[in-house]
């Protein structure tokens, strides 16, 4: 009999043990990815951070490493799930101290972090579709404080709608040594909100070692929906951006 972990669905506020099952097996089986994916969608913006980067939802630290190579000021990267949060100061850890020096990993949510005009350049990757719609009105006015006037967020979208049907995608495996880590998720419509169970497992020649189940919840949104928020809390679209994959904003230069 294997073991089987399962946690529930996320409350508004992150409980601090979320991801204690995934973060094992993310970076082995999606950073490499998730890694180009972040760079082509924020790498040019963050490039010209002049004061400050934000990384809301650091995870195990995508976006945070490549604002440490494209950028020269101080990175914030904010992660309350300390599954995730211990792989992310593992990876800093080996860092040139210049480079280490500096980031500052926040162990809060965003609005308990307390970060005042220190930042241009907000960056919030797979991590809106994880909040419901309450934590979303909590994050914003915690992303526009963190916001110098005329700095920019710029966030990946949720899923539009709920799905028709299960969606299936098996992660790459990959090799460690004599052991293979594979993974498959599995996206389906529970009542207003997109479950989302992520089975793990590892193998040898010998057949199965190990398997683990994580399941977390989705609230799927639609852009004009996520846009409509953020106006009400102070920002405007940002001039130029029209990728469909992220929506770019800003804080006005007025107050």
């Amino acid at each position: 009999m294997h073991p089987v972990v399962t946690t529930e669905a996320p409350t508004a506020r992150q409980h601090p043990d979320s991801y204690a099952v995934t973060a094992e097996f993310y970076d082995i089986l999606q950073a490499d990815q998730d890694e180009k994916r972040v760079r082509h969608l924020y790498g040019r913006q963050v490039a010209k951070a002049r004061l400050g980067v934000l990384d809301i939802g650091a995870g195990t630290g995508r976006v945070t490493l490549m604002s440490l190579v494209e950028s020269q000021v101080d990175v914030h990267a904010v992660e309350p799930a300390r599954a995730m949060r211990t792989s992310l100061l593992t990876r800093l850890a080996v860092l040139p101290a210049r480079q280490r020096e500096r980031v500052t990993v926040h162990p809060h949510a965003l609005d308990q972090a307390s970060l005042y005009a220190v930042v241009d350049v907000a960056v919030c990757h797979n991590t809106v579709a994880c909040l419901p719609p309450a934590a979303r009105d909590v994050l914003w006015p915690a992303v526009r404080a963190a916001l110098v006037p005329g700095g920019s967020l710029f966030l990946q979208l949720p899923p539009a709608v709920l799905p028709t049907r299960d969606i299936v995608r098996l992660l790459p495996e990959k090799r460690v040594g004599e052991h293979v880590y594979g993974g498959r998720m599995t996206m389906s419509t529970a009542g207003y909100r997109i479950r989302t169970r992520v089975d793990y497992w590892v193998r040898s020649e010998q057949g199965v070692l190990r398997e683990h189940t994580e399941t977390f919840w989705m609230w799927p949104a639609s852009r004009a929906r996520i846009s409509a928020d953020l106006e009400r809390h102070g920002f405007v679209p940002l001039p130029g951006h029209d990728d469909p994959r992220v929506l770019a904003v800003t804080r006005p230069d007025r107050s």
